[in-house]
């Protein structure tokens, strides 16, 4: 182990440390030394340092060490562990669309960064520049003022339980309508944001998809949520959308285990045959599973629906076509 990785593992143990004997204290040196896996002699060097540090650390009228009550962490103190945790986390921010999301992605690890001890802070950017996610993702440039901070906007009304006013778009009748809805909660599917809301139109709690918002302007009228409703029961119950298609596959096998691990949606049933595998879930795009059915070829088939069935078949024969 590198004199680098000696120092961070120790950071990392001295944060414990503080939490630990914060959250339980009269623990003694042997108590500790078990813990972490280390010596006694470890454990008076850690509890040196954290004096010298100016934690305010003393010995129990029952035995063990104690942290004196009042004393609080400074604002950030993360191990390496956590601080790639949160790397990750903002990686993935900056793949959304909304080009605010990404910018204040930007700014927040910048923060972070700026607060982390040295070694983690060098832990940190040799991560960043290590790690890369969806190296073929192309973000949305021209982005209208309107969509700019929208998903902060309707989180806010969110978490203000605050009504608002949208224009939504309707793809199967290509027209937008207005409504006045109470906005209940956000969630991520596997391609898109949904806000769950309460529809003032159609009384009743409906799903809109975030690119289909054209516009949306909070109110300064406050509701309150439907007697009894959580988001999560909904999403589970409901799988968050009107528009749902009930899709049915037929893998051969060994592509199905390949599939299982990407599949972008929840998967309602499976029956395993000798040699194919068939699989029941829902999604609200099938354009968007007959492209990602593409890169299974014959080792796929599409039970139903019919629609789906064609979608694929009419891509293969443009493929087809081409060669």
């Amino acid at each position: 182990m590198s004199n680098e990785e000696r120092r961070a593992n120790r950071t990392e143990r001295l944060f414990q440390l503080i939490l630990l004997l914060q959250n339980q204290p009269s623990m003694s040196s042997l108590d500790l030394a078990e813990h972490f896996g280390v010596s006694r002699r470890t454990i008076f060097r850690d509890l040196r340092a954290l004096t010298d540090s100016g934690v305010p650390l003393t010995y129990g009228e029952h035995g063990g060490y104690e942290i004196l009550d009042g004393y609080q962490l400074p604002p950030l103190m993360l191990s390496a562990r956590e601080a790639a945790t949160l790397l990750v986390g903002i990686s993935f921010v900056k793949l959304q669309p909304d080009s605010s999301l990404r910018a204040d992605a930007d700014e927040v690890r910048l923060k972070i960064r700026s607060v982390l001890p040295s070694d983690i802070k060098r832990y940190l950017d040799t991560l960043f520049t290590t790690t890369v996610l969806d190296p073929y993702w192309v973000s949305r440039v021209n982005q209208s003022a309107d969509e700019e901070g929208r998903w902060y906007r309707i989180s806010e009304a969110v978490a203000r339980q605050q009504s608002a006013l949208i224009e939504y778009l309707v793809p199967s009748r290509g027209e937008v309508t207005k409504r006045q809805i109470d906005p209940l909660g956000l969630v991520y599917y596997s391609d898109h944001w949904n806000l769950i809301a309460f529809d003032h139109l159609r009384q009743a709690i409906r799903n809109f998809r975030l690119e289909r918002i054209q516009t949306f302007r909070a109110l300064n009228e406050k509701f309150e949520p439907p007697a009894g409703f959580d988001l999560n029961s909904y999403v589970r119950e409901n799988r968050g959308s009107d528009d749902l298609f009930p899709i049915t596959l037929s893998f051969v096998r060994d592509a199905w285990e390949r599939a299982r691990r990407i599949l972008p949606a929840r998967i309602l049933e499976e029956t395993v045959g000798d040699d194919r595998v068939i699989v029941s879930f829902e999604f609200p795009n099938l354009e968007y599973i007959a492209g990602w059915l593409g890169r299974f070829g014959s080792q796929v088939r599409v039970e139903s629906p019919s629609d789906l069935r064609e979608l694929v078949a009419s891509e293969a024969r443009r493929v087809f076509e081409q060669y």
